[in-house]
């Protein structure tokens, strides 16, 4: 296994069943639960030093959401270029998250994954097929997929574990 597959499948082992187009929506509500319940004190809550706040990490999902999103259209209608790969931290640093209201990222989320549901759901099967090459990888449209949902859940899991713990949740 390369250490592009030994990457992907980190990801890929986060979803916690087979259906993986069910779990998009799932992933989300979990989401949209944990940050519908935070103040707007608690969203610029980080963990340690030079760590995102929870708000950082919400943005940060849907950018990468959105760079996911272009790579399945793209492999999807037969793209054949190398998409470039993306630096979250470049992104992220960019992103000015903590000046918006937590309401705003919120609403961002919802309807990032809301395109992400109606662009896969629509996809004829055999276009989950589709590979292209992203960041110097082949990768296919159903794995892009699926890491939107094993990325979402990495952080779900990170936020459980380093935020919601520290502000006293667990």
């Amino acid at each position: 296994m390369t250490e592009f597959q030994k990457y992907i499948q980190r990801y890929l082992d986060q979803i916690p069943s087979g259906d993986w187009l069910n779990e998009l929506q799932i992933s989300a509500d979990k989401t949209i639960g944990i940050y519908s319940n935070l103040t707007e004190e608690q969203s610029t809550f980080a963990y340690a030093e030079g760590k995102w706040t929870l708000k950082g990490l919400l943005l940060h999902l849907s950018d990468t959401e959105r760079v996911f999103q272009y790579r399945i259209l793209a492999f999807a209608r037969g793209e054949k270029n190398n998409l470039p790969g993306f630096d979250e931290n470049q992104y992220a640093d960019q992103s000015f998250a903590d000046e918006r209201s937590l309401e705003s990222l919120l609403e961002e989320y919802k309807l990032v994954r809301k395109s992400s549901q109606i662009l896969l759901e629509t996809l004829q099967p055999s276009a989950l097929q589709n590979t292209g090459i992203a960041n110097g990888h082949e990768i296919s449209v159903e794995t892009i997929g699926k890491l939107i949902v094993g990325h979402n859940y990495h952080h779900l899991s990170i936020i459980e574990e380093r935020y919601l713990s520290k502000l006293g949740w667990m």
